[in-house]
């Protein structure tokens, strides 16, 4: 047996950035307190969600890998409660910025760094002009707890990335995330599609997948989003786990026992069937090999 504990928090985020720190190793210690493990923060925890309109005065946020204090923060964290904790951040790499995640292991050891590869652009998530798309390609990571990918929001809704990670030997996926309403479309909920777009990775490629999203209405220049939070944690056959609440600061936790998960995946077989010779239109825009 090789039981793992995972957990996802959420919270909300305000201009008093070392609130949105405090809040976040709250959030750690308490799912440290509770057992877990694996502990997932949500996406750009530090700031508000600055991509809802393109204004430049926020790319002074953006801090470099190396040296970043944010990083050694929850690093310090980590080793300190013995879990592994992924940090996401925005990056700041030469002329360029990345939003990006270091994958920190329970002894407090960076691993590793994820860039995002899927950038979005749409109403109240005008990502492209912060971000560069990443370079890093698809990451995994052997960690005290299990070897695990991370993807970042807008990555989760490609089945492509989750099997990437999967045939790189992933045990878990983990999705920091930041989504809510869209400011034109204030009807529309997009949470039920957003969770069962990932509770599909986790059945296809059998494995846990846990998202973290954050809470909270945040406006700037008279556009808004309400992010709905309902963070989870799926078992390997896509049901769930663990789910928090919409609008509730809260921590939840699922435990898996890894051995028996990769017995049953390969028991089942997707990944000795795969027709490898009949994907060639994956690696095309337009679908012709």
């Amino acid at each position: 047996m090789r039981p793992v504990t995972i957990a996802v928090t959420q919270f909300a985020c305000s201009w008093d950035l070392p609130a949105n720190l405090d809040a976040a190793e709250r959030g750690v210690r308490v799912a440290a307190a509770k057992g877990a493990n694996v502990v997932l923060l949500q996406e750009l925890f530090a700031t508000p969600y600055f991509c809802i309109t393109q204004d430049p005065a926020h790319f002074v946020h953006a801090l470099p890998f190396e040296g970043n204090p944010i990083i050694a923060r929850f690093a310090a964290l980590a080793r300190d409660l013995g879990v592994v904790l992924p940090v996401s951040f925005f990056e700041r790499a030469g002329q360029v910025h990345f939003n990006s995640a270091a994958m920190v292991d329970a002894d407090g050891r960076v691993l590793g760094l994820y860039r995002k590869s899927h950038i979005p652009q749409g109403s109240g998530y005008d990502e492209k002009f912060f971000f560069s798309p990443g370079d890093t390609g698809f990451r995994v990571w052997d960690t005290a707890f299990g070897r695990i990918g991370v993807g970042i929001c807008w990555d989760q809704w490609f089945p492509e990335a989750a099997r990437a990670m999967a045939l790189q030997g992933a045990e878990m996926l983990l999705y920091p995330t930041a989504i809510g309403s869209e400011p034109f479309q204030p009807e529309h909920d997009s949470q039920p599609h957003w969770e069962m777009a990932m509770r599909g990775h986790a059945a296809a490629n059998i494995m846990p997948v846990a998202a973290s999203n954050r809470i909270g209405r945040e406006e700037q220049q008279r556009r808004e989003v309400t992010f709905y939070g309902s963070s989870f944690i799926s078992d390997q056959t896509g049901q769930l786990a663990a789910k928090a609440s919409r609008d509730g600061a809260e921590v939840v936790t699922a435990t898996f026992d890894l051995d028996a998960v990769a017995d049953l995946r390969r028991t089942w077989g997707v990944f000795r069937d795969r027709r490898v010779d009949l994907f060639g239109s994956l690696q095309t825009r337009d679908g012709r090999t």
